[in-house]
């Protein structure tokens, strides 16, 4: 009996047998059925203080399940870490919250979330490299604790945006209030967002986008 022919496994859209590809009735995009294209993949990083809301901010937006690295927090930080205004907060990020959101249809966003003890700072450097532009989110109780974020994207040159997570029960501050406090270029666009509710954080990452097209439009 004359052997079956098999698939190219090399040809263009080919899968390995008994492997079902994407579906459009499964929610795929509109790029994981055309295997002509290739979406643009882009990488940013959420920055700030500690306790500031950078977890939250990518387990809100991601459509996968985050890789989020947290560990309960114990009597070793307490001399290190100023629970004051997030007496309720009891793990922490010890390496780095990672997500992804498709945008476009063939635009997806790698959303990584820095650490915010100073203890690992160290690990910045490789988390921003290849990265387009940083979200740098501010807690208008305390903003001193996102200058160290603005000065290395500062220094680094990378394009950023301030991204105010509003906590309840806070006060409401104007976005011009919060550039004025942070003695930030009047080309830094600054939101007011909730890093809880996927929408603002959408609308924070698509004005990062469009101030990092402007920023490098190459």
């Amino acid at each position: 009996m004359p052997a079956q022919p098999q698939a190219d496994l090399f040809a263009p859209g080919a899968r390995e047998p008994g492997i079902p590809g994407p579906d459009a009735e499964d929610g795929a995009q509109d790029w994981q059925l055309d295997h002509t294209r290739a979406p643009i993949a882009t990488k940013i990083v959420v920055a700030g203080g500690f306790g500031v809301g950078k977890t939250t901010f990518v387990r809100a937006v991601s459509e996968i399940t985050p890789l989020q690295t947290e560990a309960l927090m114990t009597r070793a930080s307490e001399g290190t870490d100023d629970l004051t205004a997030t007496p309720d907060k009891l793990t922490t990020t010890v390496a780095m919250d990672f997500g992804r959101i498709t945008l476009d249809d063939d635009l997806v966003l790698y959303v990584f979330g820095t650490p915010g003890q100073q203890r690992f700072w160290f690990m910045w450097d490789d988390l921003v490299r290849g990265a387009i532009g940083a979200i740098v989110l501010a807690d208008t109780r305390r903003l001193t604790d996102c200058f160290p974020a603005l000065d290395y994207f500062e220094s680094c040159g990378l394009p950023y945006i301030v991204a105010v997570n509003h906590f309840e029960g806070t006060e409401a501050f104007e976005p011009e209030d919060v550039r004025e406090a942070l003695t930030v270029s009047t080309d830094v666009p600054v939101v007011i967002m909730d890093a809880r509710k996927r929408y603002s954080v959408v609308e924070s990452l698509l004005a990062m986008v469009a101030h990092a097209l402007e920023a490098t439009p190459e």
